[in-house]
């Protein structure tokens, strides 16, 4: 199951994945979101979160997944994925090579500085802002 977490809003898409993911998570949830932000905004900002529930993708949903990457792969300014799972980290490596914007990968610790990084307008270190003399 696929839901919209609350701190979506503008350009940034918040999800968190439980259970098993679907095509219809894709057609029903994602897709509608994806497009209405994408026609009101050039470049999307995408957090994902895997909860410690999360069991898998049904093949319809790696379909989707995979036609999804290859018809948006521009279409990204940042994608953090948020998971303790392995699998969670080579994915994030795997959509670097694939998506022209960032991508990050955070455990579910690191949640808040996901949320934080993908709200950033740009790269700056926090730590050179607030003693930018040394």
């Amino acid at each position: 199951m696929l839901y919209i977490l609350p701190e979506t809003t503008g350009d940034i898409i918040v999800l968190q994945a439980n259970g098993t993911l679907t095509a219809a998570d894709y057609s029903e949830t994602f897709l509608p979101l994806f497009e209405h932000v994408k026609n009101t905004h050039p470049e999307v900002r995408l957090l994902i979160t895997f909860a410690p529930d999360f069991e898998g993708f049904e093949a319809g949903a790696l379909w989707e997944d995979a036609k999804f990457g290859v018809q948006h792969a521009n279409d990204f300014y940042r994608l953090a994925v948020v998971g303790d799972a392995k699998w969670t980290d080579w994915m994030s490596k795997i959509a670097d090579l694939f998506i022209q914007g960032e991508v990050r990968h955070y455990r579910m610790t690191q949640l808040l500085e996901a949320l934080r990084w993908i709200n950033d307008e740009d790269d700056d270190d926090q730590e050179e802002e607030l003693y930018p003399f040394g």
